[in-house]
């Protein structure tokens, strides 16, 4: 079995970076698998302690095939770093597994990658896979697939990478075209239309809101693990596009996940990240303003009946 790549984004957080690079090294395939690291350049001359501080750990990292650092020289930010870094390696290796530096990941998360990356390198619906599982109520299948694609520790293939569409405008677009909003925020319980709208309006540079878009108009899949391979530890205003939450949190599976399953949209496991967003935040403000929104369109109504 030959095995992808890893690619890790770090900016300036030492401990998380630290916590990121200890997991995997604890991973069955660290010793035989390439490490890529980006390494972004400071913001400002607030940052630039912080910045080389993780530059300087860098150096110290083994355990891995191969250690190989990309600096940054100019700022990217986090989004233009990911799409670069991701199509520079894809491109020279022809898979890819992805993290950035707040991803902790269970022992057994690059055989998942790896295995699944060889099983289903053939499958072109098959998109990408993913290692996160959010903390659902219902027991789900050891594996299952879901229409689009998701960024907390993943993988794809060049022919996945190629995708890829950056502006958010043809996205959206296609989405309003087909009418899928609802189907696209998860029956209506995660803002992920707005979440389009505000970059393709320049709000926003999220890419990872492209890479789920795109893959869900094109009605292909990734592949989401039963049990959590992947905690993710940036809770905490640390990063660029977290908050402060303790939601997402979960427990790291502690067996090695099989990857074989029927290449089909599991609607179970939709509904049942329908049901865990309902108890977000964002899903009650949301719920919040389009109540808002509602009563305002009803009084406006009945003004003009009047």
């Amino acid at each position: 079995m030959s095995l992808a790549p890893i690619v890790l984004f770090v900016y300036n957080r030492l401990e998380h970076t630290r916590r990121t690079v200890a997991a995997l090294q604890e991973n069955a395939l660290s010793k035989e698998s390439d490490l890529y690291i980006y390494a972004d350049a400071a913001r400002d001359i607030e940052s630039e302690n912080q910045v080389n501080e993780v530059r300087e750990y860098l150096k110290t990292i083994a355990g891995f095939k191969s250690v190989t650092i990309r600096l940054r020289e100019q700022n990217l930010g986090v989004d233009a770093n990911v799409i670069q870094g991701v199509t520079e390696v894809v491109e020279r290796h022809g898979n890819i597994i992805v993290l950035e530096d707040d991803l902790v990941t269970s022992k057994w998360f690059l055989t998942y990658m790896n295995d699944a990356l060889n099983f289903y390198q053939h499958e072109e619906q098959v998109v990408s896979i993913h290692g996160y599982l959010p903390p659902v109520k219902q027991q789900l299948k050891d594996v299952f697939f879901l229409k689009g694609a998701d960024c907390w520790g993943w993988a794809t293939w060049k022919r996945g990478w190629d995708t890829f569409e950056p502006n958010g405008s043809v996205l959206l677009d296609r989405l309003k075209k087909k009418g899928l909003q609802s189907v696209f925020d998860f029956d209506g319980s995660y803002p992920y239309t707005q979440a389009l709208k505000d970059q393709a309006e320049g709000k926003t540079t999220c890419w990872d809101i492209l890479w789920y878009a795109g893959s869900f108009l094109d009605n292909r899949l990734t592949l989401h693990p039963g049990k959590s391979l992947v905690n993710n530890i940036g809770h905490d205003n640390s990063g660029t596009h977290c908050e402060e939450t303790k939601d997402y949190e979960v427990d790291l599976a502690r067996n090695r996940v099989h990857v074989v399953t029927t290449v089909v949209h599991d609607e179970q496991a939709y509904k049942s990240f329908s049901e865990f967003f309902r108890t977000l935040p964002q899903y009650r403000v949301s719920k919040k303003s389009w109540l808002s929104k509602s009563f305002k369109q009803l009084k406006s109504a009945i003004r003009n009946r009047s």
